[in-house]
């Protein structure tokens, strides 16, 4: 059942990371954020408005305009907006909840404000035309994608981190700014390209027990995880001989109805595969968000796909993987919005009487998008799948450093990471 293109998509889907033996160490940076006069910050938090639970990675965007930015793993947000531009509206939409449009009057100066959403539940019994099929939904999915999608080529920005994580203790922060060549979704040899704008990082300045763990392939990785774009990563023209899926749920996202088909791989596949939940708009069938899993059971073949070099000695059993992907819609349209995926592994070494757990994560949100100026990237100009953001970027100390540019509000975790990087950073610099 195994074609040279699945590998393929699998390999770039889930090898995010690979370990080798050499040691490595990266000095901080401030975390401090400033803006400059041509742009004004706007600072909240989403909660769900009866619980009062955080709501990670709600969609936040500045009505009339294209910028927009979502929420971070505590519901927090900070949308940068051009103070020339004709925005006076933010709409924050999170799946499930009713859309909730706020004034930017509403806003204080550098206070953060406290976006209450409601739940709006629909029970599947309730819908009176639904598919009774759900493997023919998926097939109608992806005969749609030509008019649901775009059929011509753009130019994203968007803002990129990625984290890795030894125990519960950072390590290492990376975070940079890119532009994005974004294909058509009707020409497949379109593909997507990615530039770095500009970057920064951290780094653990002490020994990581001997071991180098890195992220390859960075926002160009994530950005494959545009499963309407690369349909192959789900969704292959095996699919059919790969998959279960059932219609499982129907909620609302951005006010607009959604069928959720649940998917798993079927019981006589070995292979590592994905299991999940597509979230397809009831009306034009296309996919508006995407979640889904590595089955890591298969522990020695789901760590071939991950791992690209290790020491002699070291086993590493990969205990999770999830990934995510968001679209947001405008005038009929759905463009690739936002990525997201966790990967951790075990890591045993008896050699060296090693053994721990080693977390990544890497995030990206397309801040901006234009049909404008429209350009490919030179070759040495592209970021490539075996490139490493942590080597590209440089250690800064400006507190100005992402100046307008829309980035994710680092959680408190990690700024607490950057805190205590910076310190162990500014300690060696004072030893030496």
């Amino acid at each position: 059942m195994k074609t040279k293109e699945r590998n393929r998509s699998i390999w770039l889907m889930a090898a995010l990371l690979f370990l080798g033996a050499t040691l490595y160490a990266f000095p901080g940076y401030d975390e401090e954020l400033a803006d400059t006069i041509n742009f004004k910050p706007y600072y909240g938090k989403v909660v769900d408005s009866q619980t009062n639970k955080a709501l990670a990675f709600a969609t936040i965007e500045a009505m009339g305009s294209n910028v927009a930015t979502v929420t971070n793993i505590d519901g927090e947000f900070i949308i940068k907006i051009e103070r020339k531009a004709d925005v006076s509206q933010l709409k924050i939409s999170y799946i499930g909840y009713q859309n909730k449009i706020l004034d930017l009057s509403n806003f204080s100066d550098n206070d953060s404000h406290i976006v209450e959403l409601a739940q709006s539940s629909i029970q599947l019994k309730q819908v009176t035309i639904r598919p009774q099929d759900a493997m023919e939904l998926i097939a109608d999915v992806l005969a749609n994608i030509r008019t649901n999608y775009s059929g011509d080529p753009m130019m994203m920005r968007g803002f990129y981190r990625e984290t890795i994580q030894r125990g519960r203790n950072y390590v290492s922060v990376s975070e940079a700014i890119i532009d994005v060549y974004k294909g058509s979704y009707t020409n497949e040899y379109q593909v997507d390209q990615v530039k770095l704008f500009k970057g920064r990082k951290s780094a653990d300045v002490e020994r990581m027990d001997t071991v180098l763990f890195k992220v390859q392939g960075g926002p160009n990785t994530t950005i494959l995880m545009d499963v309407v774009k690369n349909p192959y990563i789900l969704l292959s023209e095996e699919y059919l001989n790969i998959y279960d899926f059932r219609l499982s749920d129907v909620i609302t996202i951005d006010d607009r109805l959604h069928y959720v088909i649940s998917f798993n791989q079927k019981e006589y596949v070995d292979d590592p595969y994905y299991k999940g939940r597509l979230y397809v708009e009831m009306d034009k069938l296309a996919i508006s968000e995407a979640e889904f899993e590595l089955n890591v059971e298969n522990q020695d073949e789901a760590a071939r796909l991950f791992i690209k070099r290790k020491p002699m000695g070291m086993s590493i059993i990969p205990e999770r993987a999830v990934y995510r992907a968001k679209y947001t819609i405008d005038e009929d349209r759905w463009y690739f919005s936002y990525a997201r995926a966790e990967v951790k592994f075990k890591v045993n070494w008896k050699k060296k009487f090693f053994n721990t757990t080693y977390s990544t994560m890497s995030e990206l949100a397309i801040t901006d998008r234009t049909y404008e100026g429209i350009e490919r990237f030179a070759g040495k100009e592209r970021f490539k799948s075996n490139d490493v953001l942590n080597e590209k970027v440089y250690i800064f100390f400006d507190q100005g450093f992402w100046e307008g540019y829309n980035v994710i509000e680092p959680d408190q975790s990690i700024e607490s990471a950057i805190r205590r990087l910076n310190r162990k950073y500014l300690k060696r610099t004072a030893d030496n």
